[in-house]
């Protein structure tokens, strides 16, 4: 028998030994400042006067962790977030229920692109964003239960598909830096010039590249105004007249300016770069944006949403901890 004994300090408790724990979950959250959550009017405490059980930030960070444990929808949510190692390393007191849970996710829906594009702004602060932006539109496919959703065609693979779309504007590191949850891939000029601002309120990059549905002459005029270059291929079907350009943004500038010139050679070079935004969606779909469960706009919404916001979260992480920033996963 060992003469010895193993005592835990005084006053230890059990929160202190799950703060010792080095997680992939502890890692998601160590850098992520969540606590504006309960500025926002949609979380406020229930006005009859009600207890509020949970609060939003450690809701959120519930939610992200099982987004990135593949877990998706309020009940299996709530059976991973029962497990007493995660519910603790979330921040709750207690284990969230599923209706708690159900109803976080609706009201999130209501916030969900300000909430993504604080943490943006959060992100920004800290990890170098490049100086190239790309922007594109990509799928949504969902249940053909959903009764929102709608049959859309998708250009690129030649082939229809049920669901909706997402617009994203991506930085370097495959981080998304704006995006808009829309009806279909398809983007028109309104939510093209929307997700642009946002991207450019978090900081002015010098190139801005996306494919020829980008050949809009107010988004080439807007951001050439703000001294960001937009690259996008000229799409002769546009006009009964067309140009002898490859790019819109040479007649943009010739039309506009008479002291900028862009190289032939230069525009093709930076262009060759915008199939990195498909990299950096296809990351994203890896953290969930490609895989919604759920049906009814406003939760693939949510849906869409949260997986951004994971991505931010991940991103945040590996660059703290000197990891790979463009990676989907966190390295202990």
């Amino acid at each position: 028998m060992s003469t010895t004994s193993s005592v835990l300090p005084d006053n230890a408790t059990v929160e202190q030994v799950f703060k010792t724990l080095d997680t992939e979950t502890t890692a998601l959250f160590e850098q992520l400042d969540l606590s504006f959550l309960t500025d926002y009017p949609v979380f406020a405490p229930d006005p009859r006067g009600r207890t509020r059980v949970h609060e939003p930030p450690e809701l959120l960070k519930g939610v992200i962790h099982c987004f990135y444990s593949d877990i998706y929808g309020p009940r299996p949510m709530a059976r991973e977030l029962h497990n007493e190692d995660v519910w603790r390393q979330c921040g709750f007191e207690r284990p969230p229920s599923r209706r708690t849970l159900s109803r976080f996710i609706a009201d999130f829906e209501l916030v969900a692109e300000d909430v993504f594009l604080e943490l943006v702004h959060e992100l920004a602060e800290q990890v170098p964003l490049g100086k190239l932006f790309r922007i594109d539109g990509t799928d949504i496919p969902v249940d053909h239960r959903d009764e929102d959703a709608e049959w859309n065609y998708d250009h690129a693979e030649d082939d229809y598909y049920y669901g909706y779309g997402c617009c994203v504007v991506t930085a370097a590191n495959n981080i998304p830096v704006a995006a808009a949850f829309t009806p279909a891939k398809k983007v028109d000029q309104e939510t093209a010039m929307r997700v642009t601002r946002d991207a450019l309120a978090v900081e002015s990059p010098r190139w801005m590249i996306g494919d020829s549905e980008f050949d809009m002459l107010e988004w080439h005029d807007h951001l050439l105004a703000q001294a960001v270059v937009p690259i996008a291929p000229y799409n002769p079907r546009n006009t009964n007249d067309p140009l002898d350009i490859d790019y819109r943004v040479e007649e943009r500038i010739k039309e506009h300016s008479e002291t900028v010139r862009l190289w032939q050679k230069q525009l093709e070079e930076t262009y060759s770069y915008r199939s990195q935004v498909e990299t950096a969606i296809g990351v994203c779909k890896d953290l969930g944006l490609g895989t919604p469960r759920v049906r009814g706009r406003v939760r693939v919404k949510a849906h869409v949403f949260l997986a951004l916001c994971l991505r931010l979260a991940v991103a945040l992480a590996n660059h703290h901890r000197g990891n790979d920033v463009a990676s989907p996963t966190i390295t202990l």
